[in-house]
């Protein structure tokens, strides 16, 4: 499906250059000369290449649609990662680079979204936010305040990120798997 250049948006995979693309920021510019233009930044799949191009305003591009399959991850061998398909239970084994950084996050019998291209697996998407708790934190400073001020925190599953000062050690928090950041206190 032909879409103009101008409504690309993060999350969107596109076939560009005989390749499959997923959006992960675009930037539409307005050069003072000149036509305008959308600068997209692009990752490479399933290899996670990095690509910056410039599409004029009459471009337009290949967006693809991909198949989403539920399946449940089962185990990391060092290697590779075991899921399940949730409705054929079909068992597949892909590499870690298909999930990169994200892969911290993954539990035992977490349900993901595999998107496929053609039958074959090229995406594995996690759920928006999980819970994890924190190993680790650095003491409050006197004089913070709390409203603009944060401060490192080390999670269970070994990535280090900000959180506000009232977060000690052994609290739960939610965080975002898209960008690892803190987002709110876990109820429990």
């Amino acid at each position: 499906m032909k879409i103009s250049a101008n409504d690309l948006k993060p999350g969107m995979v596109i076939e560009h250059r005989g390749k499959l693309w997923q959006v992960v920021r675009t930037e539409h510019v307005k050069p003072g000369k000149g036509p305008a233009y959308q600068q997209a930044e692009l990752k490479g799949l399933p290899d996670g290449t990095k690509l910056n191009e410039r599409f004029r305003a009459a471009e337009t591009v290949e967006r693809v649609r991909l198949e989403e399959v539920p399946y449940q991850f089962l185990y990391d061998d060092g290697e590779h990662l075991h899921f399940m398909n949730q409705e054929t239970f079909d068992q597949i084994a892909l590499s870690r680079e298909i999930l990169g950084e994200q892969a911290v996050f993954l539990r035992e019998g977490m349900i993901v979204s595999v998107l496929q291209h053609e039958g074959r697996p090229i995406l594995v998407e996690l759920p928006e936010t999980v819970v994890c708790e924190v190993v680790e934190a650095d003491p409050v400073v006197k004089g913070q305040t709390a409203a603009a001020s944060y401060k490192p925190a080390v999670l269970d599953v070994g990535i280090r990120i900000m959180v506000p000062p009232h977060i000690e050690r052994g609290t739960r928090v939610v965080v975002n798997t898209r960008d690892s950041s803190y987002v709110e206190r876990a109820r429990d």
